[in-house]
């Protein structure tokens, strides 16, 4: 939210468990079930790096919030499908695929490296200048193309 991407990505990654497990000593010292969101890592020096409250029903909603509403930039609202990605610059593009009903969003974000803000945001081809889409349920994929 305040638009410092790689700090966020910092930040995701030291709740992601994934990131706790990827060696036998990381998992030793994290003691938790790498398949839960935590919703704390301890910093305490003799606990330091400990995963905490892992069943706490709050923080995987908190997670998606960060990692994709936050960081990827998609939010629904209402119908309406926006993006305004906060990604780390080391990130060229990356790509989602969104079920809408019986519709499905191929979604690309580019990242142009020369603006801040969407610069253009196409579907299927055709540059749509509100840069938001409203979600239709008609059993179509759509490509959707993001450059910011």
């Amino acid at each position: 939210m305040l638009n410092q991407k790689d700090k966020a990505q910092r930040f995701l990654d030291m709740i992601n468990p994934i990131k706790h497990s990827e060696t036998e000593e990381l998992v030793d010292v994290y003691k938790v079930e790498p398949y839960v969101i935590p919703a704390d890592i301890y910093g305490s020096k003799n606990m330091l790096g400990r995963g905490g409250w892992t069943w706490y029903t709050g923080s995987s909603s908190w997670f998606y919030k960060a990692g994709i509403e936050y960081i990827l930039g998609l939010k629904i609202n209402k119908g309406i499908m926006t993006i305004n990605p906060c990604i780390p610059n080391e990130w060229n593009e990356y790509k989602i695929r969104y079920e809408y009903k019986t519709s499905i969003y191929n979604i690309t974000v580019k990242n142009s490296y020369k603006t801040d803000g969407i610069k253009e945001f196409l579907v299927d081809g055709q540059r749509i200048e509100e840069k938001q889409i409203k979600l239709i349920d008609n059993g179509r994929i759509y490509e959707v193309e993001v450059i910011f």
